[in-house]
């Protein structure tokens, strides 16, 4: 199973000049603090630009920076620029070879994860023609990219998930969903000052002087009253499953 390219633009409410960004982890070499005369090798933080469009393209077994996100030219209040972060759930891992005269016309599916130009004439990864006729394919995504700067940029990230599922036994009678996950998360990278959630009109806080039982300072503690005035319903029980004939 494959999702098809997923298009998403990267204006963040902080404009739409935004750059691509990679933080991972190496090893270097450094002498010991409390013994000179040995070495250790000792994790550091990398940070890159992804500059161009081939280096913002990956392929699906290609690897990938721990941490990669778009950056605008603003900053939250502690100086980092404010952007959100690309995290991959799951991807598929195997890809129709580029041999075939039909690859063209899925050659969204190379990648994990791509990262263009914006441009009204590259709205869609593919097109529904593309099924017609495979071999001369009306839209061939691999065309997009095209070594183009993406700094300070309209950006456009391009995102295919999906998994192989093979029917087995325990599918009967549903699938279960535990294991089975897939799709991206784009997940705020500095981009408030703050963790938003302390603002949320459920959030409590009291201190010790206070009396946590009263409903003025812990909204919470008027729960069991409400909770009082519901009715008692009986346990729902589902007994249709009980008759089934055995295949």
């Amino acid at each position: 199973m494959r999702n098809k390219g997923h298009r998403k633009q990267s204006g963040f409410g902080s404009g739409v000049e935004n750059s691509l960004m990679s933080n991972d982890m190496a090893f270097e070499t450094v002498k010991a603090p409390w013994s000179p005369e040995h070495k250790i090798n000792r994790m550091k933080m990398v940070r890159k630009v992804l500059d161009t469009e081939e280096k913002a393209a990956f392929r699906l077994h290609d690897n990938m920076p721990k941490h990669i996100y778009f950056a605008a030219n603003s900053a939250n209040k502690w100086g980092h620029e404010r952007g959100y972060r690309i995290q991959m759930i799951n991807f598929s891992g195997k890809h129709m070879p580029e041999t075939d005269r039909m690859e063209r016309a899925i050659s969204w599916e190379r990648y994990k994860l791509a990262v263009t130009k914006r441009k009204e004439n590259e709205p869609y990864s593919t097109s529904i023609y593309n099924l017609v006729d495979p071999w001369s394919p009306s839209v061939a995504f691999a065309d997009f990219i095209n070594n183009e700067t993406i700094v300070n940029q309209d950006l456009v990230a391009w995102i295919t998930t999906g998994f192989l599922h093979i029917p087995h036994a325990e599918d009967i009678p549903n699938t279960a969903t535990l294991g089975n996950e897939l799709g991206f998360l784009l997940r705020p990278y500095n981009y408030f000052d703050d963790d938003p959630s302390m603002y949320s009109p459920d959030s409590i806080f009291f201190t010790c002087q206070q009396d946590p039982d009263s409903c003025a300072i812990n909204q919470l503690a008027s729960l069991p009253k409400t909770v009082a005035c519901l009715p008692n319903l009986p346990i729902y029980v589902y007994k249709g499953f009980q008759n089934m004939t055995k295949l």
